[in-house]
């Protein structure tokens, strides 16, 4: 019999690895396998240290602007979407580019076109200086997306016809404060129109209503994820916002503060949409090395969707 104090982990699902990341990650291995090494990605390609980690050792080269890429190797955009102004400089240099923008961002990006051919200006609910906010605002010229990150900044916009306007979201916010977000702008601005389907993607919706599924349940909540995944943050928000007040961000299991779960007897752990599932289980490994561990997978949503990669990496060489 185990010396070893009893815990129970509760395992949400759906966790970790979303479609448009697995597609992301699968671009940047097609174009090294196509072109060989290296790939430069302007920007990470998803927001996990250990995937671009991972990426780097077979060959890709990650930098912040395009400029910091040579002419005469690819270069791919990442998952998050970039503004229409990176596309076209890769094109007046001659580089064979690759968009790995989340088909669900290129849906945004398609809405905010349409709204503004139609003279809408638009409103983007979103987090300031995110590549995902950045990428979204720039399709349009300036000063026709507006940013609002809460409620109390709809008071404080300053439009240019009340009755002409339109509000897209970032993909991977909160769902409870867009909800509060969106009300606030339709308060102000009756005739405001939305997207004919909400832009919160649905793996980030699945992950926090997992999270909520289990919160009740639990002592703390631990979140793989990185620091700069705003998918991931969302999801600490979740939990304790559901009612586990220990909810905590980590990297990987050398992160997890022990002292902190001492006397616990319920643990419940998620992965943001960028994290891969070796990361899980490393933590599961860590709990099972200090606990008589019972894991229970919690099941709210089941995903098979699938995202093509692009033409140009299916057709030959």
């Amino acid at each position: 019999m185990s010396d070893l104090p009893p815990l129970t982990l509760l395992l949400a699902a759906p966790r970790g690895f979303c479609a448009g990341v697995d597609r992301a990650i699968k671009i940047v291995e097609m174009a090294i396998e196509k072109w060989g090494a290296p790939v430069y990605v302007r920007h990470e390609i998803v927001h996990n240290k250990f995937v671009v980690d991972e990426l780097r050792a077979k060959g890709a080269v990650f930098v912040e602007e395009l400029d910091d890429a040579p002419t005469d190797r690819p270069v791919i955009f990442s998952a998050h979407g970039v503004p229409k102004s990176v596309p076209a400089a890769a094109a007046a240099r001659n580089m064979i580019a690759v968009d790995a923008t989340c088909p669900l961002v290129t849906k945004v990006h398609s809405e905010a076109h349409r709204h503004h051919e139609m003279g809408l200006q638009m409103v983007m609910i979103g987090h300031a200086g995110h590549p995902e906010t950045i990428g979204t605002m720039g399709q349009l010229p300036e000063g026709e997306v507006l940013l609002v990150e809460t409620a109390a900044d709809v008071a404080g916009l300053q439009v240019r016809d009340e009755a002409r306007l339109a509000f897209i979201t970032q993909t991977t916010l909160s769902v409870d404060d867009t909800a509060g977000i969106v009300a606030a702008l339709k308060d102000r601005f009756p005739a405001i129109i939305g997207p004919h389907k909400e832009d919160i993607c649905y793996a980030t919706t699945n992950r926090q209503a997992a999270v909520k599924a289990i919160a009740g349940r639990i002592d703390a909540l631990l979140v793989i994820g990185a620091p700069n995944s705003s998918n991931s943050k969302r999801l600490v928000e979740v939990g304790r916002a559901a009612g586990c007040a220990y909810s905590q961000l980590i990297q990987r299991a050398a992160d997890i503060d022990w002292r902190a779960l001492e006397g616990i007897r319920a643990v419940g752990v998620t992965a943001g949409a960028s994290a891969p599932e070796v990361l899980v289980n490393e933590v599961i490994d860590a709990f099972r090395a200090r606990f008589a561990t019972n894991v229970e997978r919690v099941e709210t949503a089941q995903e098979d969707i699938e995202f093509k990669v692009p033409r140009i990496l299916r057709e030959p060489a």
